[in-house]
């Protein structure tokens, strides 16, 4: 990602040193907090229309309809602000809906909970490809974003692990699978097939069909009873 050479004027104006950087961690008013939530939307759009070398500073306040000094109230950088941005939608993926952790209790078919929880985190990838695909160009070349992409792939591996051993100890999965291995290597499966899809445009398929194959995977690799989703085609 080269910076781009016919970008007009500075990137972002400078911040004030005789200001302290903003705490994340201090209440804020509400209009400070509305401010805030103005500021984190405005730099979604621009970030997912510009990419993150070429968006600036003043683009997202003035999206936002704020005076430019008012950015460096909420945050210090562009890279705070995407930091923000990513931060929500990290939430959303790691809880787009159905948990596999709750497939041996209350539901007594696994597939179709893996079935459900695939579809949810699909639909949430589809809705934020623009910022996923940011995050993987990003964390090339940023050591913070790095840390902040392996931890969210840290929290999928550990949760869908744990998920494994119940399936396990309820004698519904193939106990001779290392659960932590059998969890990259499915989870891996689902994300970089995600990637693929929505982000980079790979391969033509819609969260149904996508989500009957990943499912049919991951149910045949654990050796789970139970029937197999069907796709459908929806775009």
């Amino acid at each position: 990602m080269a910076p781009s050479s016919t970008s007009p004027g500075p990137a972002h104006p400078a911040p004030d040193p005789g200001h302290p950087a903003p705490d994340p961690g201090r209440p804020l008013r509400a209009d400070a907090a509305r401010n805030r939530r103005a500021l984190l939307a405005a730099a979604r759009r621009v970030f997912e229309r510009d990419g993150f070398v070429t968006a600036r500073i003043t683009d997202i306040a003035d999206e936002a309809g704020l005076a430019h000094g008012s950015f460096y109230s909420h945050f210090r950088s562009k890279e705070d602000a995407l930091a923000a941005v990513l931060g929500e939608v990290e939430e959303e993926m790691l809880h787009p809906g159905p948990s596999l952790a709750g497939s041996p209790g209350g539901r007594t078919d696994p597939v179709a909970v893996i079935h459900a929880a695939n579809v949810a985190y699909l639909e949430a990838y589809r809705r934020n490809a623009k910022l996923m695909a940011l995050l993987e160009q990003v964390a090339t070349v940023d050591e913070r974003f790095a840390a902040l992409r392996r931890e969210r792939s840290e929290a999928f591996l550990a949760r869908n692990a744990r998920a494994i051993r119940r399936l396990q100890r309820a004698g519904l999965a193939d106990p001779a699978l290392d659960p932590d291995l059998a969890s990259f290597a499915l989870s891996t499966m689902v994300s970089r097939s995600a990637y693929a899809v929505f982000a980079m445009g790979r391969q033509p398929a819609g969260v149904g069909d996508l989500a009957a194959t990943l499912t049919r995977l991951w149910a045949n690799a654990l050796g789970l009873p139970g029937d197999r989703p069907n796709g459908r085609n929806d775009g």
